[in-house]
Parts: structure tokens; C-alpha cells; sequence
């Protein structure tokens, strides 16, 4: 699930995987994984994202539908 949300808020903020990756000081490559889930995100970019695009980390995880933050 987060692949896909990963993906598709990049894409609805007309970002490529560069752009994302830039903003957290590493390397496309290293941001691509992320997204096809061959390296798990670490807490703390998974902050940075939710933060960046205005969802809440349960929405990016999976565990809820619902993408505004409650705080």
C-alpha cells in the first residue's frame, strides 16, 4: 500500500522520483526503492512525506483511507 501512496502523491505533485529524493538529501535510486520496496522507508523520511505532501503517516502506511492529518 505505501508503494502505491508513495507513488501516486509524487505524481499528483508533478514530482519525479529526483525531485523527491533531492529533498531528502539522497539519490534517486536510493528514493526508488522506497517506492518498489526494496528498501523499507526509515521513520523519519516517512515523517518528512506525510509532513510534505499533508497526509497523515497512517494514510501513507495503509492503515487508514482517510488522507487528512487529525492534528
Amino acid at each position: 500500500m505505501i508503494l502505491k501512496r508513495l507513488r501516486n502523491l509524487r505524481e499528483d505533485h508533478d514530482m519525479t522520483q529526483k525531485d523527491v529524493a533531492e529533498m531528502l538529501h539522497m539519490s534517486q535510486t536510493g528514493y526508488g526503492k522506497y517506492e518498489t520496496g526494496e528498501n523499507e522507508i526509515p521513520l523519519a523520511p516517512l515523517i518528512f512525506l506525510a509532513e510534505f505532501y499533508m497526509v497523515s503517516v497512517d494514510y501513507l502506511l495503509g492503515l487508514t483511507n482517510i488522507k487528512e492529518r487529525n492534528y
